[in-house]
């Protein structure tokens, strides 16, 4: 009975998507979805996180990725909430691995073993940050905004 009631067994986190489709991902969805791990330094320490991709998760909710995440897909942020009150907002398309080369993970590992009270159970990790500022601990809701004005006329495609 206490497993059941412990607050690992417990762990979800809210993902609303650019249209406001939203649902709700445990603790075993998100191990559920391919790894990665990422060695990130703060506050002199150094630790190897383990997680899915952001963008899988993101995925998950609709959210567009890869070679739809052009045009006014890019006017999609990323909004992420602690449960103590901290959030961290960033373009949509810095968390896409065919954007940018540096990687960001939603982590429920450190260092092999689960984040411990006041880091996890899942935290945001950004690959190639010079500080920890946007790497948020006790993620516990994730929600892509769509901040493109949807009754302005179509703009024209930019060409690169």
């Amino acid at each position: 009975m206490a497993l059941l009631a412990s607050p690992a067994a417990a762990q979800t986190i809210a993902v609303t998507g650019p249209e406001g489709q939203s649902l709700t991902l445990s603790a075993a969805d998100i191990a559920a979805l391919p790894r990665q791990t990422v060695t990130f330094a703060g506050h002199g320490e150094s630790h190897v996180y383990e997680g899915p991709l952001l963008i899988d998760v993101l995925a998950k909710a609709g959210a567009p990725t890869g070679k739809a995440l052009r045009g006014p897909n890019l006017a999609h942020v990323v909004l992420v909430e602690s449960s103590d009150g901290y959030k961290v907002a960033f373009g949509l398309a810095e968390s896409d691995p065919g954007t940018r080369s540096n990687r960001m993970i939603l982590a429920d590992k450190a260092d092999g073993a689960p984040m411990g009270e006041g880091q996890g159970p899942f935290r945001l990790i950004v690959e190639g940050d010079l500080r920890p500022a946007r790497g948020a601990r006790m993620v516990s809701a994730i929600k892509v905004l769509n901040l493109g004005d949807k009754a302005a006329p179509s703009a024209p495609a930019h060409k690169h």
